[in-house]
């Protein structure tokens, strides 16, 4: 159940994106609170029920950033954001999850720690806020960043520990 619903949350970019192209900002406003939330329901339900398996565990991360990304590439192309945030956003994404794949590849699990999970949820309220226009998304997005690369600090470390006790 966890696994579909993280599917779930994958395939909604493509009407979200285009809800977005057709000026339908409202309901895609909605497409991604509806996949904020099944962000926090999967986990949840994985935990709650003891469903968490490795394949949750890299599934979800990846569909998170596909789906962040995605949406942020339709408001960069609408110039609503600026390259410099988006780029930040894709090194960090990439980096994290090379050292995600070079952990998994040496035994190690990495999962989302808290700072990621913060990070997650001011992606998903930035997306909120851009998809209903608001004025403060440009600041949410940077906060967005911020925790992105503060985040990745703490995932790193935590790779360095491991390597350092193996």
């Amino acid at each position: 159940m966890p696994i579909a619903i993280t599917l779930f949350r994958f395939f909604l970019l493509i009407p979200t994106l285009y809800l977005l192209q057709e000026g339908q900002r409202n309901f895609a406003g909605v497409l991604v609170i509806v996949a904020g939330i099944s962000d926090w329901l999967d986990g949840g339900i994985a935990r709650r029920n003891n469903q968490v398996s490795r394949l949750g565990i890299l599934l979800d991360p990846l569909v998170d950033k596909v789906f962040v990304l995605g949406i942020l590439s339709y408001f960069l192309y609408a110039h609503e954001i600026g390259l410099l945030p988006f780029i930040l956003l894709l090194i960090r994404e990439l980096s994290v999850s090379f050292l995600r794949s070079i952990s998994v590849e040496k035994g190690y699990s990495m999962p989302a720690s808290y700072l990621g999970k913060a990070k997650a949820f001011f992606e998903f309220i930035t997306l909120i806020a851009l998809c209903f226009g608001q004025d403060y998304a440009n600041i949410l997005l940077w906060v967005s960043v911020l925790l992105a690369y503060i985040s990745m600090y703490d995932y790193v470390i935590k790779y360095l520990v491991f390597e350092r006790e193996n």
